[in-house]
């Protein structure tokens, strides 16, 4: 589990298609302290088990699934990407509750600078429409974000100074592709109340 609190910004270092799959090497000096073979870390938003650990650089195999489903399937060699280690039972939960299973992506429309924060609007795919509410959480990239405005085709968001310099989300421009998950909760619920 994640919290959408990015711990640093890294660097894809190296990308090796495998057939229908792919294996990442990501330079995280902050992440990277601590990992080891096994271990979760989230490349914006998606959770990737650790393969190995050497001078800084991690790797990762990232599955088919995970190639359709995120904007992995386009990172190149040198993109900046946001990193968060997997949450432990002692740490507080400064964002919300975020499993890292990017339920698909969504394509920046609009950027409105204000004094001292952004106004970002992204698209929103149909089959998740249902799960985002205005004030409610998303994960843009792995970011826990409250959602400022939402219609049938997109949402809004406010990104304040400090998720603007310590993300990506800072120098994202019109019609990039970001990862988006939504509340697990609002999904949880929808199952219950729709169960027979």
């Amino acid at each position: 589990m994640f919290t959408g609190i990015v711990e640093e910004l890294g660097e894809i270092v190296a990308v090796e298609p495998l057939g229908d799959a792919a294996r990442l090497a990501v330079r995280g000096k902050l992440v990277t302290s601590d990992a080891k073979h096994g271990d979760s870390i989230a490349v914006n938003g998606v959770c990737l088990t650790v393969v190995d650990v050497e001078d800084e650089v991690f790797t990762v195999d990232v599955m088919r699934e995970t190639l359709i489903r995120s904007s992995l399937k386009s990172v190149e060699s040198g993109a900046r990407v946001n990193l968060e280690r997997a949450v432990r039972a002692d740490q507080r939960l400064g964002g919300h509750i975020v499993q890292g299973h990017v339920d698909g992506t969504g394509v920046l429309l609009s950027r409105e600078p204000g004094e001292r924060w952004d106004d970002v609007r992204f698209s929103l795919p149909s089959e998740l429409n249902r799960y985002v509410a205005e004030k409610g959480s998303i994960a843009v990239d792995g970011i826990s974000l409250t959602v400022t405005t939402v219609d049938d085709e997109s949402f809004g968001v406010s990104l304040i100074p400090t998720t603007l310099e310590l993300t990506t989300l800072g120098g994202r421009g019109v019609g990039d592709v970001v990862n988006l998950e939504v509340d697990v909760i609002a999904k949880y619920v929808e199952k219950l109340v729709v169960a027979k």
